[in-house]
C-alpha cells in the first residue's frame, strides 16, 4: 500500500473544507425557507380565526399583502439556496476534474487499470448529486423542529402527533437503510466492473468480430449484467416496499392530524383555524423525511463515487516535480535499474546500467519477453522504478515535470495509438500545431507525401468513425509524433513492425538525422534490418544485460529471424556478460 501523498491529502481535505462551508451556508438559508414556508399555515390559521369571523376585507387585504411578500421572499431564497449548491458542483468538477484524471492515468499505467473513463463518469455523477434537489433533504430535515414547535404552541397534543409521525418516519429510514445500503452497493460495484469490462473489449471489435468470440464474450457480459440486476432489483423492490410504507404511514398521519384536531375543536380546546394549519404543518415536517427515504439511492451511488474518486487521489497521487525543467541536452544515464510490475513478485528488470552521449543510438534486442518494451517504458519515465534509475542529463526521467519532459522526448510504442483529432493535432501532440515543426517532423518521418493523400491532408480526423489509417500509416504518423518538435531523447519500440520497404528506409533516414541533430537514439527491434543505424547494441535475456557494445562486434550474432546467439564460443572478452 502507497502512503498516501501529502498532495492528494491537501487537495481531499480542501475540498471536504470547501463543502462543510458551502453546506454551512446552504443550511442557513434553509433556515430561513422553513421558517418562510410557515406563511401559508399561519395565513389560514388567521383567515379561519380572524377573518371570517370579523368578515374584515381590510384585514384579509394585509393578511394577503403579508403573506405574498413572505411567499417572494422565500422564492428568492429558495433561487439562492439552489445556486449555492449548482456552485458547489462546480467547484467540486473544476478541482478534481484534472487530478483525478491524472491519479487514473497512473494507475491505469501500473495496474493497466481502466479507471480514467470511471473517474470523470464518477465526478459528473457526484456534480450532479451537488446540484440537485437531493442533497437539501437532509437540510430541510435539520429544521423541521421549527414546525414541531409551532404544532406545540397550537397544541400539545398535536405535537406529539407529531413527534409519533416523525419516529415512525425515522423507523423506515432506518429500516430502508439496513435493506437497501448494502445491496445496491454491491449493485453499483457490479455495474462498473461490467461498464469497464465491456468497454475494454469493444476496443478489440475486429479480432472478437474476426475469430468468432461475441458469443462466449456476451455470455459472460450476461453473466455480470445478471448479477447486477438480481442485486439492483432485490434492493429496488426493499426500496420502493419501504417507500410504499411511508407513502401509506404519511397518509394515515394525516387523518389522525385531522381526527386529533376535530376532537380537540369539540371540547373547545383549539380554534376552528388550527385544523387546516395542523395539517399543512405536519405535512411540511414530515416531507423531508418522505423525500430522504425515496433519495437514499442516490445518496448511497454518490456516497460510492466519492469513495472511488478518494482512493484512486490518495493512492494514485502523482509523485512527480512540479516545477518545469528548461530544455537540456546531456548524457542519459541508466543506473542499477530494478523494475516489478505491482502485485507481481516477479522483477522483469534486473539491474541494468548503461549510458548513451548524444548524437549515439542504441539498438535494443533479444528474444519476446526479456524486458525490451518495459525498459522503453522505464526509459520514457512512464513506469516508476523499484530501484535505481534512469537520468537524462543527470535530471530523474521519472520525476521529471511531465509537460517539459514531453518536450524533450519522443516516445513511438509497441502499440501505435492515435487519439481523436486531426492527423496535425496529432503529431503535435494534441497541442497547437507549430507548422514549420509539423512539416519539418513529416518529412523526417517520410509521411508528408502520404499524408497529402488523405482526403483532408493534416486536417483528416482520425477519431473513431472517422476516416481509418492502415497499421503502417499509423506507426509512420506515430514516428512524426516522435520526432515533433526535434527531442533530445527518442525511444522507438519496434518502429518498423508494420513497415513496408519504403517505410522502412524513411525510418533510417529519420534515425540518422536525428542522430546528427544530437538526439540520444534507442531503438528496440526485432528484425535485424534496422540495426545497422545504431552505434552500440544492448541485448536482454530475461531482464538482464546479456551482452552490450559496438553494433560491429555484436551485429554478426543477430540472426535473419532477430534472434541473438547469448553465448557464441568465440564471443570477444571485451563483450562477456554483463552482470548488474
Amino acid at each position: 500500500m502507497k502512503p498516501i501523498d501529502a498532495a492528494s491529502d491537501g487537495l481531499i481535505r480542501s475540498m471536504q473544507r470547501a463543502f462543510a462551508s458551502g453546506l454551512g451556508y446552504a443550511a442557513l438559508l434553509s433556515l430561513c425557507v422553513n421558517v418562510l414556508l410557515l406563511t401559508v399555515p399561519l395565513f389560514m390559521l388567521q383567515v379561519q380565526d380572524r377573518v371570517i369571523v370579523s368578515r374584515s376585507y381590510d384585514t384579509l387585504t394585509m393578511l394577503l399583502v403579508i403573506a405574498v411578500g413572505g411567499l417572494a421572499l422565500y422564492g428568492v431564497i429558495e433561487f439562492i439556496r439552489s445556486l449555492t449548491f449548482q456552485t458547489m458542483a462546480s467547484i467540486f468538477a473544476r478541482r478534481l476534474n484534472l487530478p483525478a484524471l491524472q491519479a487514473a492515468v497512473t494507475a491505469a499505467l501500473e495496474q493497466g487499470s481502466a479507471q480514467a473513463t470511471q473517474a470523470i463518469r464518477d465526478l459528473n455523477d457526484i456534480r450532479y448529486f451537488i446540484a440537485s434537489s437531493a442533497i437539501a433533504t437532509p437540510l430541510e430535515a435539520a429544521w423541521s423542529p421549527i414546525f414541531l414547535a409551532v404544532l406545540f404552541a397550537f397544541h400539545p397534543i398535536y405535537g406529539l402527533v407529531g413527534v409519533v409521525s416523525l419516529l415512525i418516519l425515522l423507523v423506515l429510514g432506518v429500516l430502508s437503510d439496513v435493506l437497501t445500503r448494502r445491496v445496491l452497493k454491491q449493485a453499483n460495484e457490479e455495474g462498473v466492473a461490467a461498464i469497464n469490462d465491456v468497454g475494454a473489449s469493444l476496443r478489440h471489435a475486429e479480432t472478437i468480430e474476426a475469430m468468432g468470440m461475441l458469443p462466449a464474450l456476451a455470455r459472460r457480459w450476461r453473466a455480470q449484467q445478471m448479477a447486477m440486476i438480481e442485486h439492483l432489483d432485490l434492493g429496488t423492490r426493499r426500496g420502493k416496499l419501504i417507500a410504499a410504507l411511508t407513502r401509506t404511514s404519511r397518509m394515515v398521519m394525516q387523518l389522525a392530524i385531522y381526527a386529533t384536531g376535530a376532537v380537540l375543536i369539540i371540547r373547545n380546546e383549539v380554534s376552528v383555524g388550527t385544523l387546516m394549519a395542523a395539517s399543512i404543518l405536519l405535512g411540511r415536517l414530515l416531507a423531508p423525511f418522505d423525500s430522504m427515504i425515496a433519495d437514499w439511492r442516490q445518496w448511497v451511488l454518490a456516497a460510492g463515487a466519492w469513495k472511488r474518486v478518494r482512493e484512486l487521489l490518495s493512492a494514485r497521487a502523482s509523485q512527480r516535480e512540479t516545477l518545469p525543467t528548461p530544455p537540456t541536452q546531456g548524457t542519459l544515464a541508466i543506473d542499477r535499474l530494478i523494475y516489478a510490475p505491482h502485485g507481481v513478485e516477479q522483477t522483469v528488470i534486473k539491474g541494468i546500467s548503461f549510458s548513451l552521449e548524444p548524437g549515439e543510438a542504441l539498438g535494443v534486442v533479444g528474444p519476446s519477453g526479456a524486458g525490451k518494451s518495459t525498459l522503453a517504458r522505464l526509459l520514457v519515465g512512464v513506469l516508476r522504478p523499484n530501484a535505481g534509475g534512469v537520468y537524462l542529463d543527470g535530471h530523474n526521467a521519472y520525476l521529471w515535470e511531465r509537460g517539459s519532459f514531453g518536450a524533450m522526448v519522443g516516445y513511438l510504442p509497441q502499440s501505435v495509438s492515435l487519439l481523436n483529432g486531426t492527423i496535425a493535432e496529432n503529431i503535435a501532440r494534441m497541442g497547437t500545431p507549430d507548422p514549420q515543426a509539423l512539416l519539418h517532423a513529416a518529412r523526417l518521418a517520410g509521411v508528408h507525401e502520404l499524408i497529402g493523400r488523405l482526403p483532408l491532408g493534416y486536417d483528416t480526423p482520425v477519431n473513431d468513425g472517422d476516416f481509418k489509417l492502415s497499421g503502417g500509416q499509423r506507426q509512420r504518423i506515430g514516428l512524426a509524433r516522435a520526432l515533433y518538435g526535434s527531442p533530445r531523447l527518442i525511444v522507438l519500440d519496434e518502429p518498423n513492425a508494420n513497415l513496408d520497404a519504403e517505410g522502412e528506409q524513411s525510418l533510417i533516414r529519420a534515425v540518422n538525422a536525428a542522430r546528427e541533430d544530437g538526439a540520444i537514439i534507442v531503438l528496440i527491434a526485432h528484425r535485424p534490418s534496422v540495426m545497422q543505424v545504431v552505434d552500440k547494441i544492448l541485448v536482454l535475456r530475461e531482464g538482464r544485460i546479456s551482452q552490450f557494445g559496438p553494433r560491429s562486434a555484436i551485429a554478426g550474432m543477430i540472426t535473419p529471424a532477430g534472434l541473438v546467439e547469448i553465448e557464441p564460443a568465440n564471443k570477444p572478452a571485451a563483450l562477456r556478460e554483463v552482470t548488474a
